[in-house]
Formats: C-alpha cells, sequence, structure tokens
C-alpha cells in the first residue's frame, strides 16, 4: 500500500460513514452526494495501490465504476431498479474474471459452492414470488443476477485470499437484503444494513488486490 493508497483508503471509510449517517437520519441531500462519492475515493484508492498482480486491478476498476454506476441508478428518485441491477451485474461478472484469474484453491472453492447453494435455496423460493408480484419481467434477471453473484462468492473462495472472501459474503449480504427489503418485507433498518455490509464488503474486494495473484 502507498500512502496515496491509504490516505484514499481513510476518505472512502470517513465518506462511507458519512453516508451511513445520513441513511439513518433520511437526508437524501447528503446521500446523493456520499453514496457516490465514496466509490469515486475508492477507484482512487484501487488505482494508487500497488496490487500483488497488476492486471488484476483493470478486472477490480471495471467492477467498481460498474457498481458506481449501479449506486446512482438505484438512489435517484425514478425506479430504475433494471439498469442498476444491469449495472451490478457487469460488475459482478468483472469480479468473477478477475478472482478466478487468482483461482488458488479447489475445496475453499467448494465451500463458496456449498455455502451460495445454501442461500440460494433459502432465499430464492422467497424473493421470486416477490418479484413476479411486482413486475413478471423481472423474475429472469433476478434469477441471472443472483446465479451471477454467486459465481463472484465462488470465486472469492476459490481465490483464497482472506480479504477477497470477506469482501464477497458482504457483498452477499449486502445484494441478499436489497433485495429481501424490496420483494419480501422492508425492515425499518433495511437500508442501513445495505449500505454498511456493501461499503465494506467493495474495501475488502479492493484491498484483496494486495495479495491476490
Amino acid at each position: 500500500m502507498t500512502t496515496a493508497a491509504w490516505g484514499l483508503l481513510g476518505l472512502t471509510l470517513l465518506i462511507a460513514v458519512v453516508d451511513w449517517v445520513a441513511v439513518v437520519t433520511d437526508n437524501r441531500t447528503v446521500e446523493y452526494v456520499c453514496k457516490p462519492a465514496t466509490m469515486v475515493a475508492l477507484i482512487g484508492m484501487v488505482l494508487a495501490l500497488t496490487p500483488h498482480t497488476p492486471h488484476l486491478r483493470l478486472w477490480f476498476v471495471v467492477a467498481l465504476v460498474c457498481s458506481l454506476a449501479g449506486d446512482v441508478f438505484l438512489m435517484l428518485p425514478q425506479d430504475l431498479f433494471i439498469p442498476g441491477l444491469v449495472s451490478f451485474l457487469l460488475g459482478h461478472i468483472a469480479y468473477v474474471v478477475g478472482l478466478a484469474s487468482a483461482f488458488d484453491s479447489i475445496p475453499l472453492a467448494g465451500v463458496g459452492i456449498v455455502l451460495v447453494t445454501l442461500a440460494v435455496a433459502v432465499m430464492l423460493p422467497r424473493l421470486l414470488p416477490g418479484a413476479k408480484a411486482e413486475a413478471p419481467e423481472l423474475v429472469p434477471p433476478v434469477i441471472v443476477y443472483v446465479l451471477v453473484i454467486s459465481a463472484m462468492v465462488v470465486s472469492a473462495w476459490g481465490s483464497a485470499t482472506p480479504l477477497a472472501i470477506a469482501g464477497a459474503l458482504l457483498f452477499y449480504a449486502s445484494d441478499a437484503s436489497l433485495a429481501w427489503n424490496r420483494f419480501v418485507h422492508e425492515h425499518p433498518k433495511g437500508r442501513l444494513l445495505v449500505m454498511t455490509t456493501y461499503h465494506l464488503g467493495q474495501v475488502g474486494l479492493a484491498l484483496s488486490l494486495v495479495s491476490l495473484g
């Protein structure tokens, strides 16, 4: 980690915390600034750090830029769920490519497969009826999205890198919470859970570049 990377990491976390406070206080104006600003600072950190395997950085930057686009789509007053879903889908594909390039452990990948299989078996039967009730055309993209983010988690386990695994699991928890809040039941603290796990997950994945490969 370079000095600049450490500084940008601190800035990322600071902006993220301000965003979490804005979520709790329902200050949408601050959210509109801090939600994308968190990702911009994190992208800067990835560009400033010294990755263990330099070519992996490109895939992670693509994933973060796609996530930034998804953040913007999902926070706007209009219902831009599908564009947001597609943006994050492309981001997860980029993460899968990057993490798969650093594949290191078949047994750990097997652990990942077991975990996501259990999660999908529990969650998907609850999510799909809600998605179908909201709009039947949402069902296919939701299924595809679940499969791709599950592949991202498996790829992270296969990399045998603790930060990547932790980041992927947090990201998975964030998206599961978001889907649950939208399609099953909205929890009073649901948005805060979504954002804290999302930001920490992205930070974990970004920092894993230091040791991936």
